[in-house]
């Protein structure tokens, strides 16, 4: 196939449709995107099928990878993800980053933590806004299965959004209804046109990670007793975004009647007393959220809630601190605090 055969007949019409979708759905259709390029099949042919589309619609496309450091060949696969970008003529920004091994709340969370930051910093860098990412609809149903595992409410259940917002980037998964066998056919024929395959991360396989054991030990026994059961839990997905669009809606009017400052960082303990138990969970959520702070365990909450609870019994005069993984939730003269800073 040549060039410019390649350029008008390749790609699959649902997976270049599912893109169109995305992209039409924002307020203001962007002019200026990129892709999360790590070299796996996925974002491979996200990144293709982007390029195909970017092509079609005069769109400027860009692709950011970000290199983590954690195995041996990761300066091979930068490499590699520079010649599949030049191959489809995009230009290819890379970060290096230090992901912390040590992190409390592990590695998978540490290095994906340091990947948004650097996706954040690459945006900021080329001033665009929307990046697009490879998620299919079977690592939706493993973070299903994942959150359940962990305790997550209606909010975690919802797992993966098509659209999210972090620090000022809007990220984009055009492909949460799309089985991973579609795009790995794609892979599989863009191989025999280009000669370019993806790279392998044998972390994906090793189940010492939390995501590789569900997926090299549920998955299979899931794939033969229940067949088809990631669209099932998808769906489960989606009627969980529901329930949680009306409980932050509920969230939002209670936060509202809390005499929130401007900014949002702290309300009066006094007024949050008043509401139900539930509903009082609920807004401290709700409040984290709004700051983009990670949701604390059940055990977590619980405790917070008993603190401040028995900070207002014994008077407004008393001053209470929580740490909570890198904030401190804190209350002084009768108000809650979110604090960033380190140490009381």
């Amino acid at each position: 196939m040549s060039l410019d055969a390649f350029w008008s007949g390749f790609g699959s019409p649902d997976l270049l449709q599912a893109i169109g979708r995305s992209l039409a759905g924002l307020p203001q259709p962007p002019r200026r995107i990129a892709v999360a390029l790590s070299g796996g099949a996925d974002s491979a042919m996200l990144a293709v099928h982007a390029a195909i589309f970017a092509r079609r619609r005069n769109l400027e496309l860009h692709c950011f990878h970000v290199h983590h450091g954690l195995q041996a060949p990761a300066e091979r696969w930068q490499a590699h993800v520079h010649d599949l970008a030049q191959w489809l003529g995009v230009p290819c920004h890379s970060l290096v980053v230090r992901v912390d091994t040590a992190s409390s709340a592990g590695i998978e969370s540490a290095a994906r933590d340091a990947r948004y930051d650097a996706l954040g910093q690459l945006a900021e860098r080329m001033a665009l806004q929307h990046i697009l990412l490879a998620h299919h609809r079977n690592d939706q149903a493993e973070t299903v299965i994942l959150r359940l595992l962990r305790g997550s409410g209606p909010g975690g259940l919802a797992a993966m959004s098509d659209v999210t917002h972090r620090q000022g980037v809007t990220y984009l998964r055009p492909w949460l209804a799309v089985d991973r066998a579609d795009i790995l056919a794609q892979a599989s024929q863009f191989f025999l046109i280009s000669g370019w395959g993806p790279v392998q991360d044998p972390t994906n396989a090793d189940d010492k990670y939390t995501r590789a054991a569900v997926r090299e030990r549920l998955v299979p026994a899931l794939n033969e007793r229940w067949p088809g059961w990631q669209g099932t839990v998808t769906r489960h997905a989606r009627q969980s975004a529901q329930v949680q669009e009306v409980l932050d809606e509920v969230a939002a009017q209670d936060f509202a009647g809390l005499a929130p400052d401007p900014d949002g960082i702290s309300f009066s303990l006094a007024a949050w007393r008043l509401l139900s138990v539930a509903r009082q969970a609920l807004v401290l959520r709700y409040w984290l959220s709004l700051h983009g702070v990670r949701m604390p365990t059940e055990a977590r909450l619980l405790d917070i809630m008993k603190q401040l609870r028995g900070l207002h019994a014994m008077g407004h005069d008393r001053q209470m601190q929580v740490k909570h993984g890198s904030v401190w939730v804190r209350c002084t003269r009768g108000r809650v605090w979110l604090d960033t800073g380190q140490g009381a």
